[in-house]
């Protein structure tokens, strides 16, 4: 990887390149004022790993799969090459030897989990699992093929503290653990994650010239949910966006920002006055503060699966 760490992302939605003294990462779909030159993200709304054509996914799931993003990255990379070569050098994209020292980062998989678990259960969904770290490791080879040799892999959270699944999702008192949050569905998670540790860990003896990263976001939103006063949060299983109050303050049907007549009255959900104080942001993301405190956690090394000293190999910059 090189000293000033190009992050060309595969999908992501927490890691912060401030970090490395880069700005955010322009969405590959942006047609203006897009600057590829530290690295693309192709990341959509509800995306997932396997392909939304099957009668397992629900409506409001991104078209945009791995898969997809997959050959957007592919595209990306030939255009750059082609470019180049015809000696246009655009300063918005990057050089064409950056692609094989690039970061690539994976988070990606927790809308395969969830989309459906209120309609089949854990059971249901815990059948198709498999095929979701089959194909995150057959991305992983793909892109090793096209000479890609860095990845970061995140695990998936525990959705059994997410203010949105407590409220949605089918459990009973007895399911509860000590901080409000679903035990059976947070044991699945765990499944899963170890299954895609032990995956990637398989693949590493077929990729020799490979440096692949497990990385548990996993145990650091687990801790600020059950914890969160030790990391200085007030609310850990309540939304701080939302509407309708209660332990969890979420309404399925009422998303933050938005308004809604219901029962005649109307409905609408706004953003607490102190969101510092929360984990949960809109009952489905973390809040900014939660994500500092997670990019915090990461970047120190110590969630690194094997170690991945990225403070040696890159320059870290102060975030605030």
């Amino acid at each position: 990887m090189s000293s000033h760490c190009h992050i060309g992302k595969t999908i992501s939605s927490h890691w912060r390149p401030q970090a490395l003294g880069l700005p955010f990462l322009s969405p590959y779909l942006q047609s203006l004022g897009s600057n590829f030159r530290h690295g693309a993200n192709y990341a959509t709304l509800a995306s997932t790993v396997l392909l939304p054509n099957t009668s397992l996914f629900v409506t409001g799931i991104s078209p945009f799969s791995l898969a997809i993003q997959l050959n957007q990255m592919k595209d990306f990379k030939a255009r750059v090459i082609e470019l180049q070569s015809h000696g246009m050098d655009h300063k918005t994209l990057p050089l064409p030897d950056v692609f094989g020292k690039s970061l690539y980062t994976f988070d990606i998989g927790q809308n395969d989990f969830t989309s459906n678990l209120a309609a089949i259960g854990i059971s249901g969904v815990q059948q198709y699992l498999p095929k979701v770290a089959s194909q995150i490791v057959a991305t992983i080879k793909e892109l090793y093929d096209d000479r890609a040799r860095t990845f970061l892999v995140s695990n998936l959270a525990p959705i059994g503290c997410f203010p949105a699944f407590l409220t949605e999702l089918p459990h009973n008192a007895t399911d509860l653990d000590g901080s409000g949050c679903m035990i059976s569905y947070n044991n699945a998670v765990a499944a899963y994650n170890f299954m895609l540790n032990q995956s990637l860990d398989n693949v590493r003896k077929l990729l020799p010239n490979a440096t692949l990263i497990y990385v548990d976001t996993h145990a650091v939103k687990l801790e600020l949910f059950q914890h969160p006063a030790a990391h200085g949060f007030k609310h850990g299983t309540k939304a701080c966006c939302g509407t309708g109050g209660g332990a969890h303050n979420f309404n399925p049907q009422v998303f933050c920002g938005n308004s809604k007549v219901i029962n005649g009255s109307t409905l609408t959900a706004s953003a607490c006055p102190n969101p510092q104080d929360y984990v949960s942001w809109d009952g489905i993301h973390l809040t900014e503060a939660a994500n500092m405190a997670l990019v915090h956690a990461i970047l120190g090394g110590s969630y690194f699966y094997p170690s991945f000293p990225l403070g040696k190999l890159c320059h870290l910059h102060t975030i605030g």
